[in-house]
């Protein structure tokens, strides 16, 4: 993508959507079921190396589940992870994004709501998750593209 020049490719670097973030980044979805093992998730994600997997059950969007849920709830609840189902652990009042949402309405969302994973959802199909460093990572790299054409616009 050309980011440079017109006013109007300017504006399209500067009003970036889930779209252009998993063009970037990927589409991979990580999923469990319900009826998965708290133990096994965990497994899965240390895996996989990521902070939450999606729940899908009959291939609709169930819940999520992120290190956060097991941190908060298994230690304190006095239970162990290899006894707990992920249903009982996962949040069930899953907030989504759509491909033409704005980087900018995830991160604002993602931080009044106080969470770090948001799945995309396409004709009721999981196609990513975004992650709030996917976000953080998305503004650093906007906030200088800005800096570089302020000091382009002032050197000129």
């Amino acid at each position: 993508m050309l980011w440079v020049g017109t006013r109007k490719a300017r504006r399209m670097h500067l009003e970036r959507t889930v779209q252009h973030l998993l063009g970037e980044k990927g589409r991979d979805v990580w999923s469990v079921s319900s009826d998965t093992t708290v133990y096994e998730a965990l497994e899965y994600m240390a895996e996989k190396g990521i902070g939450a997997v999606v729940v899908i059950d009959d291939g609709n969007l169930s819940g999520i589940f992120s290190e956060r849920d097991y941190a908060r709830k298994v230690v304190l609840m006095g239970r162990h992870s290899r006894d707990m189902k992920v249903a009982e652990l996962m949040s069930t009042d899953v907030i989504t994004a759509a491909m033409t949402d704005s980087v900018m309405t995830c991160m604002t969302v993602m931080s009044e709501r106080r969470f770090r994973h948001l799945p995309v959802v396409e004709d009721g199909d999981v196609v990513g998750v975004v992650s709030i460093g996917d976000v953080v990572r998305n503004v650093i790299e906007e906030q200088r593209y800005l800096i570089d054409q302020l000091q382009q616009y002032i050197t000129s």
